[in-house]
């Protein structure tokens, strides 16, 4: 059950339509006084500002109650379904002078978002290469496949591929937009979407109705960020939106994870840029994002290694003994023992168990490699 009071709740949608997403100072004051009091001095009017003017305007109940009929729930602290890891914005994050945990969500889907707890989110670029999104696709499948949701801002490019790929591979997928959950931005994803919020979520801060702009992007990057446990980075130029992405990653000491591609590749630039500064983990498969979120001594990778040779499991003796056997003539016992620097009965042993492995042959005149003309 929830523990929000109703005037609480109405507060915070006063304040999520009124206040511009990411307003560090409302956040500010909601932690301190609370969402009732936090509207009230918000309210109060101030020099060259319209705030006051336009939180007068919002009606709370019926924005609810529109929002009911067209599926969308607001959802904020103190609900059973509010994910906890967005209240890591309160801690004096600021980005680009925005920050804060959110009045409130507005969701349109079933997913409830306490499902985010084990999630990752998968951004990148809107110019995605095939490179990036076969890259894409691999990696989610396999996240997907695991059980982890993947969540991204519901973008072209890379984070379409991210979406559509969790989907086919059966797995749960979110989309964070930076407009009203009940708009469809870009339209060329509007099949995805829709079938996103019947099915699982479409989740903003922003209310129904809104529109999307460069800083409401800005914004929703910190949400993307907060309600996963790490951010892989696939494609990113170096002004790419998606690296606002991971520096909130970083800021929230969530961990980032980066896709490299070619170094020649302009949309490459800003992954490479990240893990030159350090800090990012390169990951190349889904196992390897599995085993940084997951908790110690979960989903261990097991480095790996080239084809196994027969030469692997020679002992230092034997390897020193066949260094020294010939190709073509054949060499006695004494001498293979004199060039490597081994008592005779040693080379004989080693000879005998190289022998054995199919590795070196006896001849008239001594020994020689096997397989040798």
């Amino acid at each position: 059950m929830s523990t929000v009071s109703e005037t609480d709740r109405l507060a915070r949608v006063v304040l999520s339509c009124g206040v511009e997403p990411g307003d560090h100072r409302t956040s500010s004051l909601v932690r301190q006084l609370g969402a009732a009091k936090a509207l009230e001095e918000q309210l109060v009017p101030k020099p060259g500002s319209r705030l006051a003017d336009r939180l007068r305007d919002v009606e709370p109940e019926r924005q609810l109650e529109q929002a009911a009929r067209c599926g969308i729930r607001f959802v904020v602290p103190g609900d059973p379904e509010w994910p906890a890891g967005l209240d890591d914005l309160d801690h004096g994050v600021v980005v680009q002078g925005l920050g804060g945990t959110p009045p409130g969500l507005w969701v349109k889907g079933p997913m409830p978002l306490t499902g985010l707890a084990t999630s990752v989110a998968v951004v990148g670029s809107r110019a995605a290469s095939v490179y990036g999104a076969e890259t894409t696709r691999g990696l989610v499948d396999h996240l997907a496949v695991s059980g982890v949701p993947v969540v991204s801002g519901g973008a072209l490019g890379i984070d379409f591929v991210a979406h559509d790929a969790a989907l086919l591979a059966g797995g749960a997928t979110v989309a964070v937009l930076a407009c009203g959950v009940d708009r469809v931005y870009p339209a060329a994803n509007r099949r995805l979407l829709r079938h996103l919020a019947a099915e699982f979520a479409v989740v903003s801060e922003q209310p129904p109705g809104s529109a999307p702009t460069r800083q409401r992007f800005l914004a929703r990057n910190r949400l993307i960020a907060a309600l996963t446990r790490g951010t892989v980075l696939v494609e990113a130029a170096l002004r790419s939106g998606a690296l606002n992405t991971v520096g909130w990653a970083e800021h929230l000491c969530r961990p980032v994870m980066c896709v490299p591609g070619p170094v020649t590749s302009y949309t490459s630039q800003g992954v490479h840029l990240c893990l030159r500064r350090g800090g990012a983990s390169v990951v190349t498969h889904g196992s390897h994002v599995l085993e940084v979120i997951g908790a110690a001594g979960e989903h261990l990778v097991e480095e790996p290694r080239g084809p196994e040779r027969p030469h692997d499991q020679l002992s230092g003796v034997e390897r020193q003994v066949l260094e020294w056997v010939p190709v073509s003539t054949p060499a006695g016992v004494d001498s293979i023992a004199r060039l490597s620097s081994l008592h005779v009965r040693d080379a004989v042993g080693a000879l005998g168990r190289l022998q054995g492995r199919g590795l070196v042959r006896e001849v008239d005149g001594g020994w020689r490699l096997a397989g040798a003309g």
